[in-house]
């Protein structure tokens, strides 16, 4: 009989990914060797005293995390040094609680026949002048090629949009100075441009491109096609260019097809002169999207191209991040190479000027740092520090010294390794992605747990790491289970984000309910009536705990039932839910919001409706009936 330890002792699976990754890599042709800069010996994850850490029960976290939440299409929210998940803001799924995707305020944002699931991948937070300003929350939707935008005040996404002409957008970033005004999001799988049926046997017709949204109308603005496929992607500190990564510069169909060459490449746009030619109306569209078009393939210029840098970057880049405060370098990690390009934006700019004719020269370092880097994270004293997925290790590097060291100077760049547990994918540092960074923490989003948490059956939890970086060693803060699959994160300083206690009455969230209201001759804030309209009833009420305004309505089998229902309570936190038994309806109505939803009276009878939130001593009795008349 087996020990029931079994699952604790046997490592083989982890054991077996990072061998058969490392088989992998070594297949490819990558080196195996590290240059003297790069060694160093791995070292045991070591924890700070508790006590430089702990929140204390009723005391509050310096940061706000953005945390993805990947197959469960949300993003959540922790706090920050205790780790404590403070709210899951559903997105693109449905959530029973919030009545996200059920009610007719959410629907809208969704959109008609929305699928109702998602894949979120990149949390980025509007900026200005490269400082986290609390408006906006902007999220991708790999799984359905769609990118949302979530207010940060009431913590609810407010516009949804479907991108056209790619498939499964991945990277994700923003305009930083001098404040978000446009929102990239890129396509990562390549298909055919016109992708109508026509054309599904001519891979070499599969492309895909970068699109350019308006952060505050949520408009497309342009798309750029470009050669290969693109994955992450990050912008400078002057707003006029945006990098991304491509793995699969060959446009294969297989993996070994897109292994093939030892070189992809990073591809920069330059964001102004993209603007010129779609102001001077030199684009195209495809099929029946009105989204003007340039085309940035190298196959498309005679000479230099005007859009786009394509910088030969090793073996299949992943991570796109600059460095801050002031967004000198921009490092692309290499995954299938053991090494990070560093690339300085200026030389970037130098090129599309003319000054530079080999794209390498834009490049100043390429150190080597493990197996496996895929993102990299810094603080604010010049050090870069870089996931590594095949040694589970978050490596510790400085930036200049790797200069150096390029420039043939006998330096170690390398300041210190930390084990993960294990095979660590996303990395972020306290502000890191802003002018404040400040080099207190680091998330480490690891992949794998098998032997950190006890088991819950075949899947097995997640594990978020959260580390100090202030000394000159790293050392493990906290370590967690999470649910599938936090993907990326980032950390603002709490005072930078001022999030709404009560609704305004004349809040957009849920204007058109007001209209239909007005229309009605409603005056929600009073009314408790009901309204019939042919078979179309709508069921007009307040709440104040512990009561519903209306305890009873009569409506007739068959009829389309919308009931709307206003929370007059004014106090913080006294929430309440409208719940329909056996119909599927629930839904939160926080102080001062009007929430809807629409269903069908199919059964005759009597059917009681409840406050699913508690709000009150007589919680219990906040109640009412549907009475349904049979047809």
């Amino acid at each position: 009989m087996s020990d029931k330890n079994d699952h604790i002792k046997d490592l083989s699976r982890r054991h077996f990914l990072r061998n058969s990754a490392i088989t992998g890599v070594a297949g490819a042709g990558i080196a195996g060797g590290f240059g003297a800069g790069a060694m160093m010996g791995s070292r045991p994850a070591e924890a700070a005293s508790n006590n430089d850490h702990h929140v204390e029960p009723g005391e509050l976290d310096e940061y706000y995390g953005f945390w993805s939440g990947g197959h469960s299409g949300e993003v959540r929210i922790l706090g920050v040094p205790s780790m404590r998940e403070l709210l899951r803001i559903p997105v693109f799924n449905v959530d029973s609680a919030t009545g996200w995707g059920i009610t007719n305020e959410s629907k809208r944002v969704l959109g008609e026949n929305a699928p109702l699931n998602g894949d979120t991948h990149h949390p980025k937070v509007s900026y200005t002048d490269a400082r986290y300003d609390g408006r906006y929350c902007f999220i991708n939707d790999k799984l359905n090629t769609r990118v949302a935008r979530i207010r940060l005040d009431i913590m609810r996404a407010d516009k949804i949009v479907t991108i056209p002409n790619v498939q499964a957008i991945h990277g994700l970033t923003l305009q930083r100075v001098p404040k978000t005004e446009d929102v990239f999001a890129v396509g990562e799988m390549i298909v055919p441009l016109n992708n109508n049926g026509q054309n599904m046997d001519d891979t070499s017709e599969y492309w895909t491109m970068m699109t350019c949204l308006d952060a505050d109308t949520m408009e497309i603005k342009w798309q750029a096609i470009v050669d290969g496929n693109l994955d992450n992607c990050d912008t400078d500190y002057t707003g006029r260019f945006v990098a991304a990564s491509c793995y699969n510069s060959s446009r294969g169909m297989t993996l070994p097809e897109m292994m093939g060459p030892e070189r992809d490449w990073t591809v920069i746009f330059d964001v102004p002169a993209i603007e010129q030619a779609v102001a001077n109306g030199n684009t195209t569209t495809l099929g029946d999207s009105p989204v003007p078009v340039v085309d940035a393939r190298e196959q498309a210029h005679d000479g230099r191209n005007p859009f786009a840098l394509y910088v030969p970057t090793p073996r299949s880049p992943h991570g796109v991040n600059t460095m801050p405060p002031e967004g000198k370098y921009c490092v692309v990690s290499g995954k299938l190479s053991p090494t990070c390009t560093v690339i300085e934006w200026s030389r970037v700019a130098e090129w599309f000027d003319g000054g530079l004719d080999d794209p390498r020269d834009t490049v100043v370092a390429e150190p080597e740092v493990g197996l496996g880097p895929l993102h990299t994270t810094f603080d604010d004293r010049g050090n870069a520090y870089t996931s590594l997925f095949l040694d589970s290790q978050v490596v510790k590097w400085n930036v200049e010294d790797a200069i150096r060291s390029y420039n043939g100077d006998e330096v170690n760049y390398i300041r210190d390794r930390i084990d993960v547990h294990y095979n660590i994918g996303h990395i972020k540092a306290s502000l890191a992605c802003s002018r404040d960074v400040d080099g207190k923490y680091l998330t480490a989003l690891c992949k794998f747990s098998k032997d950190r948490f006890l088991p819950v059956g075949p899947m097995h939890a997640e594990n978020d790491q959260l580390i100090d970086i202030t000394g000159q060693q790293m050392k493990l803060v906290h370590d967690g289970p999470t649910y599938a699959e936090p993907h990326d994160a980032l950390m603002i300083r709490a005072d930078q984000l001022n999030p709404s206690q009560v609704y305004t009455r004349d809040d957009p969230y849920f204007a058109e309910t007001v209209a239909m209201a007005e229309a009605d001759g409603i005056e929600l804030e009073t009314a408790n009536t009901v309204v019939r309209d042919g078979n179309k009833v709508r069921v007009y009420m307040t709440s104040v705990a512990p009561n519903f305004g209306l305890t009873e309505f009569r409506v007739k089998q068959g009829d389309e039932v919308t009931v709307v229902v206003t929370n007059m309570d004014n106090i913080a936190d006294v929430s309440h839910g409208f719940a329909m038994v056996n119909h599927g309806i629930n839904f939160e109505i926080h102080p001062q919001q009007t929430s809807s939803a629409t269903f069908i009276a199919e059964k005759p009878g009597v059917h009681w409706y409840y406050c699913s939130w508690f709000c009150h001593a007589l919680h219990m009795e906040m109640s009412g009936r549907m009475l349904v008349e049979p047809a």
